[in-house]
């Protein structure tokens, strides 16, 4: 793992490459220029980004009440802050700020705490359909292999697996199913005509 996604006791650990997968592109790998802060250093000011990293995602909750800072604003203006959603964030109640967001975070996350919660699913869901968020929404956390397919379809376009994940596998997933049966933020669900040509070939 490289230094920059170490972590630390202020930083939630994730894969040094991040899977890309763009609505309507192939999934590919990247490297993971994101820090992301826990906030666990509550009285104020940014933490020190240390290795070289630029680029750092904070808890919504913590910019609510800092994003007025001129380091904040600094790196807003690099477009090197964004927000990362906990679990039990009410995004619905601070509709202003979410909108608000759109034309200062470059990148939005929302946390799994351990992979049985899926709340961030809903939260994902709700940014692409409620809020019409077009830019990047990465799942960070307790992220497995196993969450990928439903991550995708509900508006994640990419994934900070959890450091012990086999990333040449995460990329196999996406090719698994070749028909949907339900519409997702994706697309549509495959048609009775589109079924009908793939079980004659």
């Amino acid at each position: 793992m490289s230094q920059v996604n170490a972590p630390t006791s202020n930083t939630i650990s994730a894969h040094e490459q991040i899977l890309h997968f763009p609505k309507g592109q192939q999934p590919s790998l990247g490297q993971n220029e994101w820090l992301i802060w826990s906030g666990s250093q509550d009285e104020g000011g940014l933490p020190d980004l240390d290795h070289g990293a630029h680029k750092v995602l904070v808890p919504f909750a913590w910019w609510l009440e800092h994003h007025h800072e001129a380091d904040v604003i600094a790196k807003e203006k690099n477009s090197q802050i964004g927000v990362w959603f906990a679990a039990d964030d009410d995004i619905l109640k601070h509709a202003d700020a979410i909108e608000a967001g759109k034309k200062i975070w470059p990148l939005v996350a929302a946390h799994f705490p351990i992979f049985r919660d899926g709340r961030s699913f809903s939260t994902a869901a709700l940014l692409r359909n409620r809020f019409q968020w077009q830019g990047e929404i990465r799942a960070i956390g307790d992220v497995l292999i196993d969450q990928l397919l439903q991550g995708a379809r509900v508006g994640f376009d990419s994934f900070a697996l959890r450091p012990d994940q086999n990333l040449n596998i995460a990329l196999k997933q996406f090719d698994l199913y070749s028909v949907t049966t339900q519409n997702s933020w994706r697309g549509p669900r495959t048609t009775r005509a589109t079924l009908s040509v793939k079980a004659i070939i």
